[in-house]
């Protein structure tokens, strides 16, 4: 089986793809971006892929939600990865004498006030892996990356100082993605797409009735440009339902009859990473 996955070595997603696919047999498949990963599904040259889709806290990975639709790909799976984040040093590097903290703006936002505490400079990167990879050929060791553990082994760099990130709360959500819709009665979630037949008042609250009025939870939602006229949205569903549910595909049967476009987009369960 070959899997592709965002690179470079020792990110979050690597360690992602790795701690799901754990059979002997899965060959690697590196990508420089999330639609690299998307497009190689798409053209049958791996035969599944993960990325991201959420940060707890720095919300949806729109360009994942917009790949599906432009690759029309299915999700199969789900992978909750704790994020934890370390200041990562080469051997011999002493908190007090550190100058700057290398990473990506987003893992150096999460870590503020411990950094501000430091009294240190910041060096942004294109990844926490990249950064971590550039304080190993650095060499100094007046230096630190933030970055996981998984980089950490990845680049042969000491853990300085453990879970520096200011919310201890912090999980991304990755999505496995193949051409073909694994519908299965066991599945606990499914993916619907709804684009309404036309904007009107209300047409957001008139889909989510549905479901209501079913008990069908629903444990994402995410609007999105139809890209056929400014201001006409898509929604993207995530109902605690499986594809063959009664409830399920009455609320899509209901949705239909109202004209509205229902697609399903995936039906999966949750794996959770420790």
């Amino acid at each position: 089986m070959k899997v592709a996955y965002l690179g470079p070595k020792g990110t979050f997603s690597e360690e992602a793809a790795h701690r799901y696919f754990t059979e002997d047999s899965v060959e690697w498949h590196m990508s420089d971006s999330v639609l690299d990963v998307m497009e190689a599904v798409c053209e049958g040259t791996v035969d599944k892929g993960i990325v991201p889709i959420e940060n707890s806290i720095e919300g949806t990975i729109t360009m994942t939600v917009d790949g599906l639709l432009t690759y029309d790909l299915f999700i199969e799976g789900e992978v909750v990865l704790p994020v934890a984040l370390h200041l990562l040093t080469n051997e011999g590097a002493v908190l007090r004498d550190l100058q700057e903290v290398w990473s990506i703006p987003p893992a150096l936002a999460q870590c503020r006030n411990y950094t501000r505490k430091l009294g240190v400079k910041y060096r942004q990167f294109d990844s926490t892996a990249s950064a971590a990879e550039a304080v190993k050929h650095s060499g100094k060791t007046d230096v630190a990356a933030v970055a996981s553990e998984w980089a950490a082994k990845a680049f042969g760099l000491e853990v300085l100082e453990r879970n520096i990130q200011d919310n201890s709360v912090n999980h991304t959500r990755f999505v496995i993605v193949s051409k073909n819709l694994n519908a299965q009665e066991a599945n606990g979630k499914t993916m619907l797409l709804v684009t309404p037949k036309e904007e009107q008042v209300g047409v957001l609250s008139t889909i989510l009735n549905v479901f209501s009025a079913l008990s069908i939870n629903l444990t994402w939602i995410e609007s999105r440009p139809t890209k056929k006229k400014l201001g006409t949205y898509q929604f993207f569903l995530e109902a605690e339902a499986g594809v063959t549910g009664r409830s399920l595909n009455k609320a899509i049967t209901i949705l239909q009859t109202l004209e509205h476009d229902v697609r399903i987009l995936g039906s999966f369960t949750t794996t959770r990473l420790n």
